[in-house]
């Protein structure tokens, strides 16, 4: 099984030299791991990652190779709740009649029934309405049809769930990506605004000529400031979760923008899902990273351009309600609307790119988006489409 980690981990492009991989039985020999599987996690993860950019990578590993083996992971849901919900049966759907009979909770009442359904629960539970388990009506656990729920463990299929009871592990966009579609650069040349500004530094050929004239052919040299971009972008980007699928595509995009120097200036932040209190500069959305989303309204000026990136779907609890961030630790008073409502008062010009395809945005949520943003495919033609609404006349 240690082997299966060590190739796992060179499969996986992590650079594990024989050194730290002696380093790390040296440890286990010395019983540093304590026998306990969180403990030999972290070890593993100190020995054998040399870098933080390998984090998601080592992630993924340990957890195909140690899967099914007891340890403790969490603080607040044990491990052996977890290990209920790791195998989810096969329940027939629920019809429409069945579905519109299931209380629709606030996100208040979900989380006082969930840790109090926690505390209570003493063995396995598939199927039913009550306690957390898989499948089922129950509001609690994972593959249910409850319209209100906490997804814990599991994954994502209904994109219903109010709150996700887990640690999120997201992964930065990247920067460094070696386009292979040419017309996305191409594309992006469009976001231009070209004013004079700054010195006057270039010389003003036919105002030179017109002085030198009226100067009875006496040379009188005119400058003026170069043309520049004066384009600024803010650009957010939804990342983790249901946008995992479409890391490359805005990653290429994140690329091209950082590469286009043309640019006045360009700012970039992360959030999931959708906007709140605060943005985050990095994608692991540690305080340290946090930026207020009121700082942006009142540092950037009304001439930024907005690009929002995100496929627009969640629960309706976490564009709508108070503290409907789907993370119970990141909940803020303030709905997820106002904000994006907000940057659209505030900013001229601002669009939603979309990964997913028109033929996917009819959702609750991704309607009512539309309403605030323009919204376009990300994709060459969308993209195009966008950068002209936001340069170029307002789209429709």
């Amino acid at each position: 099984m240690f082997l299966d980690l060590f190739y796992g981990l060179r499969d996986a492009g992590v650079p594990v030299a024989i050194q730290e991989w002696q380093t790390f039985l040296r440890a286990l020999e010395e019983g540093l791991h304590g026998s306990n599987l969180l403990r030999f996690y972290h070890l593993g993860r100190a020995c054998l990652i040399k870098s933080e950019t390998y984090f998601d990578a080592y992630d993924r590993v340990f957890a195909r190779v140690f899967q099914g083996v007891e340890g403790a992971f969490g603080d607040e849901i044990t491990e052996r709740v977890l290990e209920w919900l790791r195998d989810p049966k096969n329940f027939p759907n629920l019809s429409p009649e069945e579905l519109a009979q299931l209380q629709h909770l606030s996100a208040d009442e979900l989380m006082q029934r969930f840790l109090e359904t926690l505390q209570q629960q003493t063995e396995r539970h598939d199927g039913g309405d009550r306690w957390i388990g898989t499948g089922g009506k129950s509001p609690f656990g994972h593959s249910g049809q409850h319209p209100t729920g906490i997804r814990v463990g599991g994954q994502s299929r209904n994109r219903s769930a109010m709150k996700v009871a887990q640690e999120r592990r997201f992964k930065n966009y990247r920067t460094d990506m070696a386009l292979d579609l040419r017309q996305l650069k191409v594309s992006l040349r469009r976001l231009r605004q070209l004013t004079r500004t700054g010195e006057a530094t270039e010389l003003d050929l036919d105002e030179t000529i017109d002085e030198t004239c009226k100067n009875a052919g006496e040379i009188e040299l005119v400058f003026r400031p170069p043309r520049r971009n004066d384009v600024r972008l803010l650009l957010l980007m939804d990342v983790g979760g249901t946008m995992e699928p479409y890391f490359e595509p805005v990653s290429q995009l994140l690329t091209a923008l950082h590469e286009d120097h043309s640019l006045r200036d360009f700012q970039a932040y992360y959030f999931h899902n959708c906007i709140y209190d605060d943005v985050y500069r990095a994608a692991r959305m540690a305080r340290a990273d946090a930026v207020p989303t009121g700082d942006i309204l009142r540092r950037l000026d009304s001439r930024w351009k907005v690009a929002l990136v995100g496929d627009a779907a969640m629960h309706p609890a976490e564009l709508l309600e108070p503290h409907g961030n789907i993370d119970p630790r990141r909940t803020s008073p303030t709905p997820a609307v106002v904000w994006l409502q907000r940057i659209a008062n505030h900013f001229d010009r601002s669009v939603w790119l979309n990964p997913e395809g028109p033929a996917y945005w009819e959702g609750d949520t991704t309607r009512l988006i539309r309403r605030l943003f323009p919204m376009f495919h990300l994709s060459v033609d969308g993209l195009t489409q966008a950068l002209h609404a936001l340069v170029g006349a307002r789209a429709a």
